[in-house]
Order: C-alpha cells, then sequence, then structure tokens
C-alpha cells in the first residue's frame, strides 16, 4: 500500500472542508459572545486539516464516531451546515429536534453516526459498528475520533485490543491537541507518543504532523486501504493545538503563553491557503471565490436556525421510551 501525492481537485476539497470549519466555528462562538445562543461548546480551532483530510478519503457509507470536540469531524463529514446550526440553537429542525446541541450531533445518512459526551466512547462504538459492517460482509469501515487525554482511559486499551483480536475495520483517530482538558500531555501520559501505543495491540500506530493535511491524508489512506481490505484497524495519532480553551468560557491560562503564540503563528489555515496558491494547486481568485461560497452557506445556516421555531414542550417525553406519546 503505497502513500499517493493527492491530485489537486482533492487538496482543494480539502481546503474548502477547513473552511466550512473554521469559518463556522468563527461564527458559532461570535454568536455566543453576542448572547444569541447559548450552549457549551468546544472549539475545534487549529485542528480542522484532521478531519477535512480524512474525510475526502470516505464514502457517505462510511461510519464516524466522534466526541464532544466533534463538531469538525461532523461538518467534514458531511452534516449540512444548517441542520448544525439549528441543532447548536436547539431548535426545532436540528439534526436532532435540538436535544442534543454540540456533544449529541448525528446525521446517519452520511455516515454521521454518534457524537458522544463520554470521554474515550467514541472507541467502543465504533468497534461495535466496525463489527456490524464485518459480520454483514461489507467493505466500509468506521472512523473514531478522541483526544489525548482519552488514550489514558479503559475504553482504548479494551477497543484497541478488540479491534485486533477481531481485525476491525476501525480507524482510531487521535487528534492529540496537547491538553487533556487543563492537563497538559506530559503531565498525564507515560509515552513519548500516542502512537508507539499500537504495538502493545499488534496494528501499526502511524504518528503524523496533524496540522499538515497532506501527511494527514496519506496516513488515512495506508489506513483506510488496510480496513476495507480485511487487514484490520490502525492508530493514527494526528498531533495538533487547539486555539481555544477547553470550552468557551476558559481562557486557558493553563497553556504557556510562548507555546500558543507559537502554535497560532503556525495556524494551519493560511498556511495551507498559501501553500495551495504558491505551488499553483488554486489561484486566489479561486480561494477567494470558496471563501465567499462558504461564507453565505453559514449566513444560511444562522439565519434558518435563528428563524426556527423551539421544540414543543411534548418533544420532552419523546425519544425516550419504544412507543409513542400522542
Amino acid at each position: 500500500m503505497g502513500m499517493t501525492q493527492p491530485d489537486s481537485k482533492t487538496l482543494v476539497a480539502i481546503y474548502k472542508k477547513m473552511a466550512l470549519i473554521k469559518h463556522s466555528d468563527d461564527r458559532v462562538i461570535g454568536a455566543m459572545k453576542a448572547g444569541r445562543m447559548q450552549m457549551p461548546y468546544y472549539s475545534a480551532r487549529g485542528q480542522e486539516c484532521i478531519p477535512a483530510a480524512i474525510s475526502t478519503l470516505l464514502t457517505d457509507e462510511d461510519y464516524l464516531v466522534t466526541i464532544y470536540r466533534g463538531v469538525h469531524d461532523m461538518l467534514a463529514k458531511g452534516l449540512p451546515a444548517k441542520l448544525l446550526w439549528a441543532e447548536l440553537a436547539g431548535k426545532a429542525t436540528g439534526s436532532c429536534k435540538g436535544k442534543g446541541g454540540p456533544m449529541h450531533l448525528t446525521y446517519p445518512s452520511k455516515g454521521c453516526m454518534v457524537t458522544t459526551g463520554i470521554v474515550g466512547a467514541s472507541m467502543p462504538i465504533a468497534c461495535g459498528l466496525a463489527l456490524a459492517s464485518q459480520l454483514r460482509g461489507e467493505t466500509r469501515v468506521t472512523v473514531a475520533n478522541f483526544g489525548d487525554g482519552a488514550s489514558n482511559i479503559g475504553a482504548f486499551h479494551e477497543s484497541l485490543n478488540l479491534a485486533s483480536v477481531w481485525k476491525l475495520p476501525v480507524i482510531l483517530v487521535c487528534q492529540n491537541n496537547r491538553f487533556a482538558e487543563h492537563t497538559s500531555y506530559a503531565k498525564g501520559t507515560s509515552v513519548a507518543k500516542i502512537a508507539n501505543r499500537a504495538a502493545s495491540y499488534d496494528m501499526p500506530g502511524l504518528h503524523v504532523d496533524g496540522n499538515d493535511p497532506v501527511a494527514v491524508y496519506q496516513a488515512a489512506q495506508q489506513a483506510i486501504e488496510r480496513a476495507r481490505s480485511g487487514g484490520g484497524p490502525t492508530l493514527i495519532e494526528a498531533l495538533t493545538f487547539r486555539f481555544n480553551g477547553h470550552l468557551i468560557g476558559d481562557m486557558g491560562e493553563y497553556i504557556p503563553k510562548a507555546e500558543y503564540a507559537a502554535a497560532v503563528a503556525a495556524d494551519p489555515y493560511p498556511k495551507y491557503r498559501s501553500w495551495l496558491i504558491d505551488n499553483r494547486h488554486a489561484t486566489s481568485a479561486e480561494i477567494e471565490a470558496i471563501e465567499a461560497g462558504i461564507k453565505a452557506e453559514i449566513d444560511e445556516a444562522e439565519a434558518f436556525a435563528m428563524s426556527s421555531p423551539p421544540p414543543d414542550a411534548i418533544e420532552v417525553k419523546r425519544d425516550v421510551y419504544a412507543y409513542d406519546i400522542a
């Protein structure tokens, strides 16, 4: 399984997904600060490259499971911005009728199966979905996203073990943003690289620069080809950095100022934009047109969310029990 360089069309498609994630995140935070939206919101600003690159290799049939910091994963996989915004705003038109908010996004028609608020829970759920695919004889793969902190809980080790024993078609993607809530990586993790842990479970462990879309794409390509062909799971550790606190309202005082400044200076979004233009994968005009289109899409999504009705009171009792309530 050799690595291939993505073509210009793919590279631009990755950028478009990054733009959607970045501009949506900026706008959500602006709406919160203006008092138009109230919710717990876990920004993934700075981590755009990872799902943008991986999702270009996936089909609508492939499954995705993510965690509470997973809005970017869901947008990249295909959750429509309008349904995302309505869900964040707690409106009846949201992807979960306004009941789930950012921590429980789902959109199965694009393979967006579960967003969980439980640390590390994406992995055992993903193993279950992958086992179902295997038993049905399908070629679909399942991607599980989680953070560096989640690699230290039991579910990580249990999931990697069974994924390897059963050769499940699952790709375990650790988006290592260097802080588990407020705890730095070195203070809570015993290994230099999370990818090193894969050896204990007899699976490949790939450590990549999560802020380099091409590196992420090539690692994901290897892992997805392996999973589709029956070769089993892969652990990918994508090193990145989150630009906001654990959730909006957390000012991130625990992040060393020099480390934060260096990460922001190396912001992968403008860096990739420049790289695309410099290497003639797209012109400045083409990039600007993409940006304008994304901003218009978010304008429409925000307007849709703000004009949508709240859920009816009866919805408190719906989707709780198996029987329907009149």
